[in-house]
């Protein structure tokens, strides 16, 4: 799979539909890792990347999608020259999140499910999820590139230099 060029935005984009079954978690962090290597993500960041994407594949088959396999999950990867940019969306009925329990609350500790937002949330700089009329829940994902990812993926280093803090 290749990262194709959007002249509209300046972006690297790859963009996928899967059919709604759990063996297509795989493929999808398989896509995750070529496009983090494209970006220039170190192994850290490929890693929350791909775990991020796992989980987000995972609620979409099972909690958007009801283990439909003739619905689909629809990905998009997009690597702008600050960030890279994941959508995953699903087909079911949407959902509110802030109606999710809190997995950190003592009667949710033991339960083997209900953490994908939360892990999601915990490896991503930026989570949104918007309930889209007829097409399901979107979650959209962005991790921040910084100044040696952009140099790897061809972006202009000079713009970002001096412009580092450490704490």
């Amino acid at each position: 799979m290749l990262l194709q060029p959007n002249m509209a935005s300046g972006s690297s984009v790859v963009e996928v539909t899967l059919e709604s079954t759990l063996k297509n978690i795989e493929v999808a962090e398989g896509i995750a890792r070529g496009v983090c290597a494209t970006a220039g993500l170190d192994e850290d960041d490929a890693y929350k990347v791909e775990m991020a994407v796992h989980e987000s594949v995972i609620n979409a088959v099972e909690h958007g999608n009801k283990n439909d396999a003739n619905k689909q999950v629809w990905l998009r990867f997009e690597i702008f020259g600050d960030r890279l940019e994941i959508r995953v969306r699903d087909q079911g009925e949407g959902f509110d999140v802030t109606s999710l329990p809190d997995p950190c609350a003592q009667e949710n500790l033991l339960k083997i499910s209900g953490r994908g937002i939360f892990l999601i949330r915990s490896f991503m700089d930026e989570v949104r999820v918007e309930n889209i009329t007829g097409h399901g829940a979107e979650v959209t994902m962005v991790k921040r590139l910084n100044s040696k990812s952009q140099r790897h993926q061809g972006g202009n280093a000079r713009e970002h230099e001096g412009h580092s803090t450490t704490s």
